[in-house]
């Protein structure tokens, strides 16, 4: 299927990690699996997990103050507990928590009151799962992967009866978030623990895009995903194809009480200007609180990023990647019709920004967001190798307090030299 167009030109999502995991402020899932805690430790927090100050509508406009234009939600973690009143098992927040309502529809509906698009996150994985430590991936990627019980069967204990059983709930599962809300983009994650072929990928795209044609998959569904998810860093050179950067707000994805080592407003828009730059979108991790409350230190960053967003929006909506490296000293935007390159500039820049390889004349160059014109010149250059192109460098006042852009209009599209030089 070809991508839907709306996802190269979202930019900005935002990933939330919710669930019971944020009573004790414990790693997602992860704690029990490699021992910080007991399973009975983990499961306990069922008991403390109440969603009492869940606003989904208050979600959404901060998203949208942002200027996210999707969201992703944990449907259910690894830990298998789902956060609707799923009919395919009863390890849910209805049941089994005090929150005792199904939480999803509420972030569903108030994602389309704002217009933004509705992603979900479903784990292949359920370490909570009777029938999932039931087969071994023949080929694991380290022997810690297959020695945890909670993901693989023991040597010898094989059972393929249990695992076709897991593999209809989790296809249930899935079926029924598509059937009951629709959502633009299935996040999927826990696919290293078996193989395309164990995990019956196939079989699984067909059903969702029998339900909804127009989902878009992640890269997690192995061949049949429409899209790279690097995880944690920029790349330094772009994924083919489609892609989002996932990264989080601080050192956690879900809500963790003793980390506070938030990235400041000024990184968070190097990272997201970095990711723009090379064509991906970049997808912003935060961890609700388990009463529902996004942490007033990742609130304030996601508004602190849509403020700078909302200043320079020529530069980041409707633009495809920028220049490759070498010729900007700094990531850059091109609008859709090629004719105007957006230059980021993280310092202040001092007496001229310099493009080199530039084949265009520059019609005109203004620094987005106040509209102050720059002059500029070229130099240099011989026979088919450009000179380079000279921008004055803003006055103070028009300097941005996290990047500054300077849109430079060209006189037709983009025409760049990339050669070596004269001999």
């Amino acid at each position: 299927m070809p991508m839907q167009p709306w996802f190269p030109d979202a930019k900005l999502g935002v990933l939330i990690h919710y669930g019971i995991y944020a009573v004790d402020g414990v790693p997602e899932s992860w704690s029990f699996y490699t021992g910080q805690i007991s399973h009975e430790q983990y499961m306990s927090q069922l008991d403390g997990f109440t969603a009492a100050r869940y606003d989904p509508r208050a979600w959404a406009a901060l998203f949208a103050r942002a200027g996210a234009r999707y969201a992703v939600l944990t449907a259910r973690h690894h830990d298998g507990v789902a956060l609707w009143d799923t009919a395919h098992g009863d390890l849910d927040v209805v049941r089994r928590t005090p929150a005792a309502r199904d939480l999803v529809t509420g972030y569903v509906d108030a994602l389309r009151e704002r217009g933004l698009k509705v992603g979900l996150y479903y784990s292949h994985s359920d370490w909570n799962h009777p029938d999932y430590a039931s087969v071994r991936h023949p080929e694991a990627p380290d022997d810690d992967t297959t020695a945890n019980r909670c993901s693989h069967a023991a040597p010898g204990t094989e059972d393929p009866a249990a695992w076709a059983r897991f593999l209809a709930y989790r296809n249930a599962q899935v079926g029924e978030l598509v059937e009951r809300f629709h959502p633009d983009l299935l996040w999927f994650d826990g696919e290293w623990e078996r193989t395309e072929e164990q995990w019956g990928m196939r079989e699984l795209a067909e059903l969702i895009l029998a339900g909804n044609p127009d989902a878009v998959l992640n890269a997690r569904m192995l061949s049949h995903g429409d899209y790279a998810t690097p995880e944690q860093g920029v790349p330094v050179l772009a994924p083919d194809g489609p892609w989002e950067l996932c990264l989080t707000v601080n050192d956690s994805w879900g809500f963790q009480h003793r980390d506070h080592n938030h990235k400041s407003v000024r990184r968070l828009v190097r990272h997201f200007t970095e990711t723009i730059g090379m064509g991906g979108n970049l997808l912003l991790g935060v961890g609700p609180r388990e009463d529902g409350t996004i942490p007033a230190a990742q609130a304030q960053r996601l508004e602190g990023l849509g403020t700078w967003i909302a200043r320079h929006r020529d530069a980041v909506y409707g633009t495809v990647a920028g220049l490759p490296a070498g010729h900007h000293y700094g990531p850059s935007t091109l609008s859709a019709d090629r004719r105007t390159l957006y230059l980021v500039c993280f310092d202040a820049p001092r007496e001229s920004v310099a493009v080199r390889g530039l084949r265009n004349r520059v019609r005109r160059v203004t620094v987005a967001g106040s509209g102050a014109e720059l002059g500029h010149q070229v130099t240099g250059g011989l026979h088919e190798v450009p000179g380079v192109t000279w921008i004055d460098a803003p006055a103070v006042a028009d300097v941005d307090e996290y990047a500054t852009v300077l849109a430079v209009e060209l006189d037709g599209e983009l025409d760049l030299y990339r050669g070596t030089g004269r001999a």
